[in-house]
Parts: C-alpha cells; structure tokens; sequence
C-alpha cells in the first residue's frame, strides 16, 4: 500500500479510520509520473494539489525542494547553498540529483509530480536518464496552453497560502474570506513577482526557454494538450481525461 512515511501507530486514533481508507484507496491507484508545463498564471498552481490527491501522488516544485535541501544542509544542499550564496544558478545536475533523492522517498510511492521542471531540452534529457537508472519513466505531461493576454490578469489577482502552496484569485477562485486561506485560517500573501512587468519577463523565458520541451515530449507522444483558459472545473475535467 502507498504510504505518506507515517506509521499508523503515530496517526491519532480519530484520524485512523481516514488514514486506513485514503491507504486502501492509494493501493488501487496506478503510479503516475508527471511534468506540469505552462507559463506563471496558467492553472498549475490550482490543479496540482487536486491531481496529488486524486493520484495519491508527492507534488514536487523545484524551488521547494532546493529550499528544503538547503535546510536539512543534505550534501547536495549544502553544494546548491554554495552556489546561490555565490549568486550563482544552481547546475542541472545537482537539481536533478535533489529531485532522484526526493522521488525515493516514502510520500513518493506511487508517483509524483514535476512543477517547475524541466524548464529546458537539457534538464528533460537529464531527468530521462536520470529516472531510466530507476527503472522509470514519465508517463505523462500536462501542457496548460493559454494565451498571453489572459494571464495578466490571473496573475495581478493571485493570492498564495504560504505553507501549502494553496492558490486563490480576487475574481476567478476567491477564497470564503478574503485574504485568508480557506483550510488553515491563515493569512494570504501575494508574491512580489505577480506584477504585470515581472510577467512580461517571465513569459519572454517561458516562451524562448520552456516551449522547446513541450517538442521534446510531443515526439514521445506523452504530451496531453489542456485548454487552461477555461474555467478550473472544466480543466480538472480535460486533466481526468488525461489521466485515465
């Protein structure tokens, strides 16, 4: 059965019933292996959690893991510490490396998915090759296609949950009370790259850097094409398709 690393010994006896049927219910699950492709505001940050749940599935963002590496001071953290203590991009390689530990872990059981990466043809290769010596493969990218000019507009009116990565919009997904998050009750923050200029840059690499990877997986013939304009419903729907 998947597990999410937790013994049923250390789940609180009102927690237990769940916990032993969101277990069963993983067992049945296939393993999937996912990459989320598409620019900032196009919906990954909102279809994610409900895929990781659906699946059973650990989400892993790049900038998380660096993050957590660089706390728990793991070798390859304390080497992508040094390099961004240098103001230097951390090398391909040693994300890789931090994401082939992340995907052994326990939580990662049936299958995870990539958000953030591959950003390039270069780092798609290295993640094949680096999940062919596990004996894996990705089964599945979800391309969220939408143009240009709706995502000013999604990302000016984003809102995060820090701790979760929760995603909400003023307009399209607003929360039950404004500026707090909908589970936990704690306050929501905007990040400070949500400007309309910022965006403007972030599309110019997206389009120039992450667009050729979405070729290398076509000619695999892995790629799902997702309508991301639409409303969240209706995209976890294409998503559902996807996947079965």
């Amino acid at each position: 059965m998947a597990s999410s690393g937790v013994t049923l010994e250390d789940v609180p006896s009102v927690d237990l019933m769940t916990e032993v049927l969101r277990r069963f219910k993983c067992s049945s699950k296939p393993d999937k292996r996912l990459v989320l492709i598409g620019p900032p505001g196009s919906g990954k940050g909102t279809q994610s959690p409900i895929i990781k749940d659906e699946y059973c599935l650990c989400h892993l963002a790049t900038g998380d893991m660096l993050r957590a590496a660089v706390a728990a001071k793991t070798p390859l953290g304390i080497k992508a510490k040094e390099a961004m203590d240098k103001g230097e991009l951390v090398s391909d390689d040693l994300v890789v490396g931090i994401i082939d530990e992340a995907v052994k872990k326990p939580s990662c059981q049936k299958g995870f998915i990539l958000d953030g990466f591959p950003r390039t043809v270069v780092q798609a290769e290295k993640l094949d090759n680096m999940l062919k010596k596990q004996g894996t493969k990705i089964d599945k990218v979800l391309n969220f296609a939408i143009d240009d000019s709706i995502l000013e507009e999604r990302i000016t009116g984003r809102w995060i949950h820090p701790s979760s990565g929760r995603s909400y919009h003023t307009k399209f997904a607003p929360p039950k009370v404004p500026g707090v998050d909908d589970v936990t009750g704690e306050p929501l923050i905007q990040r400070k790259d949500d400007t309309a200029e910022v965006l403007k840059s972030r599309l110019e690499a997206f389009h120039k850097q992450t667009e050729p990877v979405i070729g290398y997986y076509a000619k695999k013939g892995i790629i799902a094409q997702l309508h991301a304009e639409k409303a969240p419903k209706d995209v976890t729907a294409e998503v559902q398709t996807a996947l079965s």
